[in-house]
């Protein structure tokens, strides 16, 4: 039983983002204001990788509430799966992110959570 992304349903809004770094950089702006963030990792089908935040949308009175994930598929799982930890420092030549084992001081700290199983309020499972 495997997952499909053009599945999801549609009370629930996804939003797929260029890179991993995209995903990370929008965690760590979640942990900086105060909100306990984290990414979701699931192994969708052993040949990609879904990384994930959910969210709720609060930018807009109208749509104040909608559910949001944002995702980026990781095609053949190519990201190290033994690192519980994505890293974010920021110096004077830049933004740097990487994977760690574990939690490092003096930066971001995003802790990435491996699912098991989705629930079908996000993604319904394929046949």
């Amino acid at each position: 039983m495997g997952f499909r992304l053009e599945s999801l349903e549609s009370k629930v809004v996804k939003i797929r983002v260029r890179d991993f770094a995209d995903l990370v950089r929008l965690a760590a702006s979640g942990i900086m204001m105060g909100q306990p963030t984290y990414i979701l990792r699931l192994v969708a089908g052993g040949d990609v990788c879904v990384y994930g935040i959910m969210a709720v949308f609060k930018d807009f009175y109208r749509y104040y509430g909608i559910p949001l994930i944002y995702y980026w598929p990781d095609e053949g799982c190519r990201m190290p799966m033994d690192r519980n930890y994505a890293v974010v420092r920021s110096d004077e030549t830049g933004e740097h992110i990487e994977l760690s084992k574990g939690f490092k001081a003096g930066v971001i700290n995003v802790p990435i959570i491996n699912v098991q199983e989705v629930p079908n309020f996000i993604w319904e499972s394929g046949k």
